[in-house]
């Protein structure tokens, strides 16, 4: 029995192509592995702020016991922050929207919080209110740390999955664009800071 020529390239043609595609999706596996990591540690961060919340609103109650509606106003951010996850499998702007929202919100109430401090010469000398809020921006600067490496990740993801010819793989194999964290509201204008 003798096998053609045309036949053995043919076959050698799809095991090289096969080959390839292979490489191509773990490749794109990958990339969508490292980005739903960063996801993950972006939410751990996220996590870490709403944990230290209770101690903080605790110290302040002691001290500024008429600021109720921002303790309250803070209290109802973190809740309301701690109940929306991002899901990678399930991801939709939308979602990621709602998600950037509500951390938003809290970071805002957050920062009314920790204003709180002028008005009272005893809590801003109070050594764990100092030391919840050195860890707080310390948390904050986690968040701004992880978001940027889920940036980057997501970056790579896309180009991955939208470079020719791994779109043709990418959009067989059902894997979708991710969206990217971006500035909330407001962040392009400098704050003005008056003496």
């Amino acid at each position: 029995m003798k096998i053609s020529k045309g036949l053995i390239a043919i076959i050698a043609v799809v095991v090289i192509l096969g080959a390839w595609a292979a490489s191509a999706y773990n490749s794109m596996v990958q990339v969508q592995e490292t980005a739903t990591t960063a996801l993950s540690n972006v939410q751990s961060a996220y996590q870490r702020r709403a944990d230290l919340i209770p101690n903080l609103v605790e110290t302040v109650k002691g001290y500024a016991a008429h600021e109720k509606q921002t303790l309250e106003d803070v209290v109802a951010a973190r809740s309301k922050a701690t109940q929306i996850t991002l899901d990678p499998e399930n991801m939709t702007p939308e979602k990621m929207k709602e998600f950037q929202q509500a951390q938003g919100e809290l970071g805002s109430a957050l920062g009314r919080l920790i204003a709180i401090q002028e008005n009272y010469p005893d809590l801003k000398a109070n050594e764990n209110f100092r030391d919840l809020q050195v860890q707080l921006e310390g948390t904050e600067n986690r968040i701004n740390e992880a978001r940027n490496k889920y940036n980057q990740a997501v970056q790579g993801y896309n180009v991955e999955i939208r470079s020719f010819p791994k779109n043709i793989f990418a959009g067989i194999f059902g894997f979708a664009k991710m969206d990217k964290f971006e500035a909330e509201a407001g962040a392009e204008k400098a704050p003005q800071v008056k003496f």
